[in-house]
């Protein structure tokens, strides 16, 4: 039996026939429309709702639909607690309502952001407990 056939017509959602659950979790975002490896346009935005298999988001205004697009999305979890992190998506955009983007992912990936050298913290790894443990590292001043 396949998947079409198990699901039944009153348990899904209205018109949606997609069987990917959508998160509707608004993040800031870069986006860059891309091709050949040339940037040719780019903007900031929102997402809107997000899937293993696309995103929609708010570009700010309207974007052509066939186009690469590359969005680097601000991840709301911390790396370890320390390091924010964002998730930088390759997809080609699918649909276009306004300034509403949809995208199919064709690639993604967690990287580490940048972020202001004030606000780090610094810490270290303690490897000998068996179970790696974060601690704040202590500056202690040079004699001279």
């Amino acid at each position: 039996m396949s998947l079409a056939q198990q699901v039944k017509p009153n348990e899904g959602i209205h018109g949606d026939r997609r069987y990917d659950r959508l998160y509707g979790i608004p993040l800031d975002l870069r986006w860059k429309l891309v091709r050949r490896r040339k940037t040719l346009d780019s903007g900031v935005g929102s997402t809107v709702d997000l899937s293993s298999g696309g995103i929609l988001f708010e570009a700010g205004r309207h974007l052509p639909v066939g186009m690469n697009v590359e969005l680097s999305i601000a991840w709301p979890a911390l790396l370890h607690n320390v390091a924010a992190m964002q998730l930088v998506v390759s997809g080609r955009i699918v649909r276009a309502d306004g300034n509403r983007i949809g995208i199919q992912m064709i690639q993604h990936e967690f990287r580490t952001a940048s972020i202001a050298t004030e606000k780090r913290i610094p810490t270290t790894i303690r490897p000998h407990s068996g179970l790696f443990q974060q601690l704040p590292v202590r500056k202690f001043e040079t004699l001279q």
